[in-house]
């Protein structure tokens, strides 16, 4: 078999990045180097060309998936026209849905990685870029009022706790409770008073 271009090697390497991200987060980055590579559609064999360790794929994995939420967060603004706080009540809303609770290879890595980013020991690129791609978030879920970490603390415990409870009624009452919690209170309208 011949060898590959570069431009070929370059996109063989960007789709394990991609399908390694969807697999840390709905697997856990546990996942073997052979699955890993089969789903991307490519042999065992080549990983090594591509990726130093596979410690090193997870670094990259892990930024590729905070890039995926920031450009998501960016196309929610856009999709508003620039109004922030219904920008952040539609990803919150989001969030908080059954679709997300069941689909954790395309969804939030903050919520699909916490418990392996939390085993991890030192100061590697996926615990950095984890650390970072949290904060980012709780800024941009900050309102007038707060920074933004009490907002993230609820959408991430109520999703953890939805999806470990998914054949429960359960799971859909912490979606709705934590969303409610998290709408803006209704506004009541003022009455005619008569003396």
């Amino acid at each position: 078999m011949g060898r590959v271009s570069q431009a070929q090697a370059q996109a063989n390497r960007q789709r394990v990045v991609e399908r390694a991200s969807q697999l840390f987060r709905e697997q856990g980055v546990g996942v073997s180097v052979a699955d890993l590579m089969k789903a991307a559609g490519l042999t065992h064999g080549g990983f090594y060309k591509q990726f130093a360790s596979k410690e090193a794929l997870i670094d990259e994995a892990v930024t590729h998936a905070f890039g995926e939420l920031a450009e998501f967060r960016a196309t929610t603004l856009e999709e508003h026209e620039g109004h922030r706080v219904e920008a952040q009540q539609s990803l919150i809303d989001g969030y908080l849905s059954v679709r997300h609770r069941d689909n954790p290879a395309s969804g939030c890595p903050v919520a699909a990685l916490a418990t392996d980013m939390a085993r991890d020991s030192g100061d590697r690129g996926a615990t950095r870029a984890y650390a970072q791609g949290v904060q980012d978030f709780t800024q941009w879920l900050a309102t007038d009022d707060e920074d933004g970490i009490a907002r993230l603390c609820t959408m991430l415990g109520a999703l953890l706790l939805a999806r470990a409870t998914k054949d429960s009624p359960l799971s859909g009452q912490v979606l709705s409770a934590a969303r409610a919690a998290l709408s803006p209170a209704p506004q009541n309208p003022v009455s005619d008073i008569h003396c």
